[in-house]
C-alpha cells in the first residue's frame, strides 16, 4: 500500500496540486478580507475535473497554508488576513515596530509548520481507531450524529444561540429543496425544473463566503486608510537557542489546536486565543506578552495550524465538520465519491492515506515557501480592494458557472450572496447554514429510515441504543454551554 501512496502523492497531477495548493493558500491567506473557508470555496469547483488525490491535497493544502498566510499580514500590517491571526498580531506588528518583522514572521513560519505537521500525526494515529466506531452507526446513530454537527456549529459559531438554531433551520428547509430522496416526489421547487435535483452546494458556498465578503468590503472600498509597507530586513528563522525557548509553547499549543479542532465549531480563532492566554499564564514573564514576545506568536500560530488536521479527524471518520472550512472540505470529498466512515481507511484506504501525506507535506512546503517570498508576499496585502473585489466576482461567476456550464447555478450563487450578506450584517451564523446543506439529507434519511425500523416505537429505539445515548447527551451539553455563557454575560 506504501508504494501505492507514493505513486499517487508524487504523480504530475498531485504535485501541481500541492504547489497551487501552498502558494495560493498563502497568498490567499496574506490578503486581509480572503478568508480560508472564502479561498477553498472558490477553487472547489476546479477539483470536478481532477482526479480524488489531487483535488482534496490542494484543498487540504489551501486550507493550511491559508491559516499560516494570514499571520503575514498580521505581523508587518497589523491586520490579520484571517480572523485565526488576531491574537498573532499582538506581538507580532510590536516586534515589526521594533525594526524586528521579517524574524517575527519566522517564528510564525516554524510554529505554524510544526502545528500543522503534528495535526498531520494525530490524523495517521486518531482517525483509524475512531473509526471503528463507525462501524457500530445505523440510521439512528447517523441521525444523532447529523443533529450534533448542526447544534455544536450553530450555538457556538453565533454570539446568539436563537440566531444560531435559526440559521441552522433555514439551512435545513434549503436542503429540503429537490426530490424527496426516499419517494422522490418535488419539494419546494416552485415549478422550476432547475430547482429538482436541489441547490447546486458549491454555488451556494461561493455565494456565502466570497460574494458576501465582496459586498462587505464593498462598503468601504473608498474609504480605506492607506496601509504603510513594513521593513523586511534582518534575519527570518529562529536561532537554535530561540527554538529550544519556544518549542515547549509550540508542542503544548499544537496538542491546544488538536483537541479544539476535533471539537466541531470552535475553530482557529478559539484555539489561538486559548494557547496564547495559556503561554501567557503559565510564562514567569506575563508582562512582556502584547509588547514583543515571540513565545506569544508560536503559541498562536501552532494551535491555529494546529485545528486544521484536528478538524479533519471527525470529518473523516463520523462525516462531522470540525469548522467551517472543514464543512466546504466534507462538501469536496462528496463530491469526489469519498463517504466518510470506516470505509475510507479500508477499501478506500489508499487515497486517504495520500491524502493525509500530500497534507502533511503541504505544511513543510508551507514552511520553505514562506522562508523565501514572505518577505515579498507582503506588496500583495497593499493591492487596492478596488482592483481585488472586481476579480474575486470575476472567479465566483466563472466558477459557479463552471460547474454544470448551467446561468442558473450563477442565479444560485448570487441569491446565497444576498442570504449571507445580510445574515453577516444580522450577527447570525452562516456556518450553520452551510453544515445544514451538507448534514440536512443525512439528518432527514437517518430519522425517516429509524421511524421505519423502530416499528412505532421510536423512543424506545432511540434510547435503547447506548451510541444514540452518548449523542444526545453531547448534543444537551452543546446547547448548554452557549447559552451558560450567554447567562454569565448578561449578569
Amino acid at each position: 500500500m506504501l508504494h501505492q501512496i507514493l505513486t499517487g502523492l508524487f504523480s504530475f497531477q498531485t504535485l501541481i496540486a500541492l504547489i497551487v495548493g501552498v502558494c495560493g493558500g498563502t497568498i490567499i491567506g496574506c490578503l486581509p478580507g480572503l478568508s480560508a473557508s472564502m479561498g477553498v470555496a472558490l477553487l472547489l469547483p476546479m477539483t470536478y475535473s481532477m482526479d480524488t488525490i489531487p483535488a482534496m491535497v490542494m484543498l487540504t493544502a489551501i486550507y493550511t497554508c491559508a491559516i499560516y498566510g494570514g499571520s503575514i499580514s498580521a505581523i508587518l500590517i497589523h491586520t490579520p488576513g484571517t480572523p485565526s491571526s488576531a491574537a498573532t498580531a499582538l506581538d507580532g506588528y510590536t516586534m515589526t515596530l521594533q525594526g524586528k518583522g521579517l524574524k517575527a514572521v519566522g517564528f510564525s513560519t516554524y510554529s505554524s509548520m510544526i502545528g500543522g505537521v503534528l495535526s498531520a500525526i494525530a490524523l495517521f494515529t486518531i482517525s483509524p481507531a475512531l473509526s471503528l466506531l463507525s462501524l457500530k452507526f445505523s440510521s439512528a446513530e447517523y441521525f444523532f450524529i447529523a443533529i450534533f454537527g448542526l447544534t455544536i456549529i450553530a450555538s457556538v459559531a453565533a454570539d446568539n444561540i436563537v440566531k444560531g438554531l435559526a440559521a441552522g433551520a433555514l439551512g435545513l428547509v434549503i436542503a429540503c429543496v429537490g426530490s424527496d430522496p426516499l419517494t422522490g416526489y418535488a419539494r419546494l421547487t416552485f415549478g422550476t425544473q432547475a430547482l429538482q435535483s436541489g441547490i447546486n452546494f458549491v454555488p451556494a458556498l461561493i455565494g456565502l463566503f466570497s460574494v458576501s465578503q465582496v459586498m462587505i468590503t464593498s462598503e468601504t472600498i473608498f474609504h480605506q486608510e492607506k496601509k504603510e509597507f513594513a521593513s523586511t530586513k534582518g534575519r527570518f528563522w529562529p536561532t537554535a537557542k530561540e527554538v529550544a525557548v519556544t518549542m515547549p509553547t509550540v508542542l503544548k499549543s499544537s496538542i491546544i489546536g488538536i483537541f479544539i479542532g476535533i471539537l466541531p465549531g470552535a475553530g482557529g480563532d478559539i484555539a489561538s486565543w486559548v494557547a496564547y492566554n495559556m503561554a501567557k499564564n503559565s510564562s514567569k514573564e506575563p508582562e512582556t506578552f502584547g509588547k514583543g514576545n515571540p513565545i506569544g506568536i508560536c503559541a498562536s500560530e501552532a494551535a491555529n495550524n494546529a485545528v486544521t488536521g484536528g478538524s479533519m479527524i471527525p470529518l473523516l471518520t463520523l462525516g462531522v465538520p470540525g469548522s467551517a472550512v472543514a464543512s466546504i472540505l466534507l462538501g469536496g470529498f462528496l463530491i469526489q465519491g469519498m463517504q466518510p466512515g470506516r470505509e475510507l481507511f479500508t477499501t478506500g484506504a489508499v487515497n486517504t492515506y495520500s491524502i493525509i501525506t500530500g497534507f502533511t507535506v503541504a505544511n513543510i512546503l508551507m514552511g520553505i515557501f514562506g522562508a523565501f517570498v514572505a518577505k515579498h508576499l507582503i506588496k500583495a496585502t497593499l493591492i487596492p480592494s478596488a482592483i481585488m473585489t472586481p476579480i474575486i466576482v470575476v472567479l465566483s461567476v466563472v466558477g459557479s458557472f463552471a460547474i454544470n456550464r448551467n446561468l442558473f447555478d450563477v442565479y444560485v450563487m448570487v441569491f446565497f450572496g444576498l442570504i449571507g450578506y445580510v445574515m453577516v450584517k444580522a450577527h447570525f451564523s452562516t456556518a450553520g447554514i452551510v453544515l445544514a446543506l451538507v448534514l440536512g439529507n443525512m439528518a432527514e434519511i437517518g430519522y425517516r429510515q429509524s421511524l421505519i425500523m423502530a416499528k412505532g416505537s421510536v423512543l424506545t429505539y432511540f434510547l435503547g441504543r447506548p451510541i444514540c445515548l452518548v449523542l444526545i447527551a453531547l448534543i444537551v451539553i452543546s446547547l448548554l454551554i452557549p447559552a451558560v455563557k450567554s447567562f454569565r454575560k448578561a449578569k
